[in-house]
């Protein structure tokens, strides 16, 4: 399995792998897109700049290669390449899932997420989860 940035000439290739799943995801222009390949793209993601850090979206596994882990692999790839915190928000129900990589609820969304995280709260329930990056490696070295 290779995990890799997406070059930028081929970013339509993650929107693609999007839509032929069905997912109403999307690239964010200005984002860093992450895949996983075997051959063609089976998971993906995007990671986009925030003061203080990086907003982590569109994170997606085909259902073929779920249960796997590749979903944690692929996220603590991209963000050891990052800097920064990284925030998310996500359904409560996926907790558990980013716990195992690190992420806390404990965390000070930049501003432009949590107004984000409001207007998304009006319509189904989320929470805001972020990773300090100094804090994982710190913890990684003992």
């Amino acid at each position: 399995m290779l995990i890799e940035l997406l070059a930028e000439p081929l970013w339509p290739l993650l929107n693609k792998f999007y839509r032929s799943h069905n997912s109403s995801m999307k690239a964010l222009k200005g984002g860093h897109l992450w895949v996983a390949r075997e051959g063609e793209i089976v998971a993906g993601l995007c990671l986009t700049p925030v003061v203080g850090g990086q907003w982590l979206t569109g994170v997606f596994v085909d259902p073929a290669y779920r249960g796997q882990g590749l979903a944690a692999q692929l996220v603590l790839e991209a963000v050891a390449a990052s800097e920064g915190t990284v925030w998310l928000l996500c359904h409560p129900d996926l907790e558990g899932l980013y716990q195992r990589m690190g992420f806390t609820q404990d965390t000070v969304l930049p501003q432009s997420l949590s107004e984000r995280l409001v207007r998304y709260k009006r319509n189904k329930p989320m929470i805001a989860m972020g990773l300090d990056r100094l804090v994982r490696s710190t913890s990684d070295n003992v």
